[in-house]
């Protein structure tokens, strides 16, 4: 793979495997040669892959493009309504049997159907645990659920004590819920809360818009973690954690 250029001086990033920083995109149902396309050419910004949604069960090729994905060291995660879905019908066992045929390493347990009990969601988390990576989701998919920052992190710390690895905000890929009002203007009484009560160490903010992905990195810097991030959109948003956009340049200014 061609090198990029490296003669200015930008913020630092690391590497893969990244601990922080983390660029995680949003599968909504890429091709395999799609998938080979966006990793050629993003590969090393990419951190995780997420499979929307329950694509993954009607997508025949999901194997194959897992196998892609790990060629180029990212590991691919199962959406959250596919697990619950499945928790709804007592299938919990079929699906990690399958996840685990097709290569997948990396679930995501959420509740944003509220459908599940706060304690189901945590045995949940400990069982999927033993086999997978498990991003534990917090937020509803409607408005009717309001965002509520104390719940918010009770929540999310007790997902970590089952034995979540990552956290994830939900924002949707609309970016109008959860972290977001709904003309997609951030919480911020929510993301003040998320950071001084947990951190932002394991914490991942869905971030589909440019205007959000901004706001997090002028925020919180360059190395925040960001979900839900289209393909399209992972070039640029690496631009705007290095201040390679006027929307983030004053980062990278003497």
């Amino acid at each position: 793979m061609p090198e990029c250029p490296i003669f200015l001086k930008l913020p630092a990033r690391a590497a893969k495997p990244r601990t922080r920083g983390l660029t995680h995109v949003l599968d909504s149902g890429l091709t395999p040669e799609g998938t080979r396309a966006l990793l050629r050419q993003a590969g090393h910004l990419v951190d995780i892959v997420k499979v929307g949604w329950g694509i993954g069960y009607v997508d025949p090729e999901l194997s194959t493009r897992v196998a892609i994905c790990a060629e180029h060291d990212c590991p691919v995660s199962l959406g959250g309504t596919l697990l619950e879905v499945s928790a709804i019908q007592d299938r919990v066992a079929e699906l990690r049997d399958w996840a685990l045929s097709c290569g997948i390493t990396h679930i995501e347990v959420s509740n944003g159907l509220r459908a599940l009990t706060v304690s189901r969601k945590r045995a949940l988390i400990r069982e999927l645990a033993a086999d997978f990576v498990v991003l534990a989701e917090t937020g509803a998919k409607v408005g009717e659920h309001p965002a509520t920052p104390a719940l918010w992190a009770e929540e999310m710390t007790g997902d970590l004590e089952a034995g979540a690895s990552w956290l994830i905000a939900e924002g949707r890929e609309s970016g109008t819920v959860g972290l977001y009002r709904a003309d997609q203007g951030v919480r911020e009484d929510l993301v003040a809360t998320i950071v001084d009560r947990i951190g932002q160490e394991r914490v991942i903010f869905e971030a589909p818009r440019k205007s959000q992905q901004a706001w997090f990195i002028r925020q919180l810097g360059a190395d925040v973690s960001l979900g839900n991030v289209p393909p399209a959109s992972v070039l640029a948003l690496e631009t705007l954690r290095l201040g390679l956009r006027a929307d983030t340049v004053a980062g990278a200014l003497p």
